[in-house]
């Protein structure tokens, strides 16, 4: 035992300095003295490190129990994923509500409930499902094991418990996608992302420390586990003197990242926060993404969250190269840059993601490409699809044309079977062909990419999606047909196979509709709850986060989670007639809908005349308040924010089963995660206070500056008058200003959107960030955006651009023309 109090103690100290080994002995003796004359150190240490004995076991439920480090900083046991009865063997941080995983071991197996894990008589950890059958244990042979520990640093460690206590297995020997602080990355360690955000399979991308004594990040073949180039290294290889090569990796206690060398000496990669007082966790994550980054936190704010404050590479767009791999965001996408290092990945034209749920995971093309004999009617199969700024600097050409105009290089490549993309640059025409990998939009590059899309209808009536409600009609009109035909012969026959049918369509209605509408919301994976749940969970609905015109939202804490999640719950109000009986159909609706810039509905309870929400917690409020502040936020923050809510808004618009106009689009409604990405609240709701379009005119009336003209005018409401209002706000967010302020100083700009034009149409765009200068300094994107803005507040709803659109704008894939005057039926001031 004391042993292994030694060697923690010595462990650490190493971890924070490189000292030689006559130091070392000095450190040795000094503790052994210390511990020695400590009064009966023996009952403190055993209460400060419980053995988790031999036959000792976990059963993953709910509200599991788990096996917690001497200070509660960490535990060891059963993680839930979400609603679902699936668990992660995991290890988190326990003192904190998100309870935020550090290490877990079925990342590609996640456990069913009742699954158990044991540490067996004979020293063998081991997780079994309910049925006994294994699903994981440590790759490692486990000799001797007589006891284990949860540590305080994070480390979970299988011990053997002779007199040096040797750590037989750790996790910290075995990283997933974390290291802590403490722990050390030695030659041929290994950190590997997970695929995506909820899905802790393992991804693409890989840290490691190579036996050159270099730490990459590179992509790898999941499949055959080949390493690709890397994207980024330390540069701590030295081929002409050994000793100046990296010899192990040390994130510390402050947060410090540096490569200790062989020489002993370090080269630091980044220094540690500001704050040395210990009152704050850190841990160094390789995030889904691709990006490493480490993270630090409040310990003694509960409502605190992770705040990145180093990552690299700083724009994995430009840094992945390489003819192999997908790059970042997988074959046949591009990544789009972000200033928080986070790529944004799209589809190229006529494709669509490979995994709807994961963008980073590439892109298919819906059919195959084909050619026709002879090759004379080209036109009738392929259209050309144009996107600017969009290029494949390390996919490989496979024909290039020199002095080519446009037009040709689009004909070369339309009667060329392998082509699928030709781009064309100062005059070069570079042909390409499927997988395409590592696309990227570089704004500084001149030059466009021209797409080969299938006209769908030319390849014998075939649609670029399934249309699964066409195809059970379709099949439910067969099965009469064929009937038909066979009873044809008999009048009789036929009168009874009519009667079946129509009993069949009338008679038990009413059940099947009452089944399909209870299985379609238990199909999205959301959870009903009753009145008193919520009202439990809200603590008697006690903290008020905020009002509008849907309801009034409740802080609440889910206590039936095994993390005890934070929620937000929604108590809805002025429901009309029509809105109680279609409110299940809206909560399957906006259950169905999955982005990263939406806020995720969880639950819901419809008990008579309580209608509630449950969606996740939003730990930074709104971006009303984060923009209409003291000061100025930061500028890049603020664009990234604009990004975000219109890709938001393009999936509600164009690429949810089921259109969503929110109607009601302003700061309030757009709230902050912990990350500070924006998400958009409360769409999918406007239905349920209509009962037609007066009375939806006379709900959105309440929100002055943001209501497009046709509210006001008997035109037909379409999803531009969500483009008309995310023009104002985008205005807003440029110019951190309320888009009505009557109390300026000047009456010219009290009005946000006249304003605006006024600046631009007068070529004083500085006026409107007049005190940011990030903004300032940054004039082409500014006026990029405040175009973007104009075209989005135009009077008639035909001119305003849809959100797909606007999003391509905004990231530079499409030029933004000139804007004409918003308001034509207003005399130009």
């Amino acid at each position: 035992m004391l042993m292994l109090v030694l060697e923690t103690v010595f462990q650490n100290f190493k971890f924070a300095h490189v000292i030689s080994s006559s130091k070392l002995q000095q450190a040795q003796h000094a503790v052994l003295l210390l511990l020695f004359v400590l009064p009966s150190w023996p009952s403190v240490f055993s209460q400060a490190n419980p053995e988790i004995r031999l036959g000792s076991s976990l059963i993953a439920s709910d509200n599991s129990s788990s096996w917690r480090s001497p200070s509660g900083e960490f535990a060891f046991g059963f993680h839930q994923l979400g609603n679902q009865n699936l668990f992660l063997l995991a290890i988190w941080f326990d003192k904190i509500p998100e309870k935020t995983l550090a290490w877990y071991a079925n990342g590609d197996n996640p456990a069913p409930e009742g699954s158990k894990v044991e540490l067996t008589s004979d020293g063998q950890l081991i997780l079994n499902d309910p049925k006994g059958d294994e699903i994981w244990r440590p790759q490692t042979t486990l000799n001797g094991v007589t006891h284990a520990y949860m540590l305080d640093a994070g480390n979970f460690a299988l011990v053997n418990g002779d007199q040096n206590s040797t750590h037989v297995w750790e996790s910290f020997k075995n990283p997933v996608d974390t290291v802590l602080p403490t722990q050390v990355l030695e030659i041929g360690g290994t950190v590997s992302s997970r695929q995506a955000e909820s899905n802790y399979s393992k991804g693409r991308f890989q840290l490691r420390l190579l036996p050159d004594g270099n730490l990459v990040l590179n992509t790898f073949d999941l499949q055959t586990n080949t390493a690709y180039d890397a994207y980024y290294w330390s540069k701590t290889y030295d081929a002409a003197n050994r000793s100046n090569s990296g010899e192990r990796v040390i994130f510390d206690e402050l947060g410090h990242l540096y490569v200790v060398l062989q020489s002993g000496d370090n080269v630091t990669l980044k220094s540690g926060s500001a704050e040395s007082t210990g009152g704050y966790y850190y841990r160094a994550t390789l995030d889904f993404d691709g990006v490493f980054r480490i993270y630090t936190r409040p310990k003694l704010q509960s409502n605190g969250s992770w705040v990145p404050f180093w990552y690299v590479p700083k724009d994995i767009c430009s840094e992945i190269g390489g003819d192999l791999g997908g790059g970042s965001c997988g074959f046949n996408s591009y990544c789009v840059p972000d200033s928080s290092g986070r790529p944004a990945c799209e589809c190229l034209p006529g494709f669509f993601p490979a995994d709807p749920h994961n963008k980073l995971n590439g892109c298919k093309h819906n059919l195959t490409q084909k050619c026709e004999a002879g090759g004379s009617n080209m036109e009738d199969l392929y259209q050309k699809r144009e996107v600017s700024n969009l290029f494949w600097p390390s996919s490989a050409n496979f024909e290039k044309k020199e002095s080519l105009s446009e037009d040709l290089c689009w004909t070369s490549c339309l009667y060329d079977c392998n082509c699928v993309v030709a781009v064309h640059k100062e005059g070069t025409c570079r042909k390409k062909k499927m997988p395409l990998s590592n696309g990227r939009v570089d704004w500084s590059t001149r030059g466009k990419t021209l797409v080969k899309v299938p006209r769908y209808d030319a390849f014998s009536g075939e649609t670029p999606f399934r249309d699964p409600i066409r195809e059970k009609k379709k099949e439910q009109g067969t099965f009469i047909l064929v009937g038909s035909i066979l009873l044809g012969s008999s009048v009789f026959l036929n009168f009874l196979l009519v009667a079946a049918i129509s009993l069949v369509r009338s008679y038990p209605s009413q059940k099947r509709r009452e089944l399909t509408r209870a299985s379609s919301i238990l199909e999205t994976n959301i959870r009903s709850f009753t009145y008193e749940e919520l009202k439990q969970a809200a603590d008697g609905f006690r903290e008020e986060l905020g009002r509008g015109a849907f309801g009034t939202v409740y802080k609440g804490v889910l206590s039936s989670s095994s993390s005890g999640t934070q929620v937000a719950v929604k108590k809805l109000d002025k429901l009309v007639q029509e809105g109680e009986r279609e409110f299940k159909t809206e909560v399957r609706t906006i259950a169905m809908t999955h982005h990263k810039n939406l806020v995720r509905l969880i639950g819901f309870c419809d008990e008579g005349p309580h209608k509630l929400l449950v969606y996740e917690f939003m730990c930074n409020g709104t971006l009303a308040s984060f923009l209409f502040g003291s000061s100025a936020p930061d500028w890049k923050i603020r664009t990234q924010m604009a990004f975000g809510v219109a890709r938001g808004l393009m999936y509600l618009h164009e690429e949810c089963s089921t259109q969503i106009i929110h109607c009601d689009i302003k700061p309030q409604n757009v709230l902050l995660d912990d990350s500070f990405t924006a998400r958009i609240s409360d769409f999918g709701l406007a239905k349920l206070l209509m009962s037609d379009q007066t009375r939806t005119l006379t709900a959105i009336r309440g929100t002055k500056g943001y209501v497009a003209p046709e509210w006001f005018r008997s035109k037909p409401i379409t999803a531009k008058v969500d483009v008309y209002s995310y023009g104002v706000m985008l205005l807003e967010i440029i110019s951190c200003r309320k888009c009505i302020d009557f109390q300026t100083e000047n009456e010219e700009e009290a009005i946000l959107t006249d304003w605006a034009y006024d600046c631009y149409r007068g070529h004083r765009l500085d006026k409107l960030v007049e005190n940011d200068d990030d903004a300032r300094n940054d004039m082409r994107r500014l006026e990029k955006l405040v175009m973007v803005a104009i075209w989005c507040i135009q009077e008639d709803p035909s001119l305003r651009p849809s959100m797909r659109n606007v999003t391509q704008m905004l990231e530079g894939v499409v030029e933004v023309p000139m804007p004409p005057c918003p308001f034509p039926s207003t005399s130009i001031r």
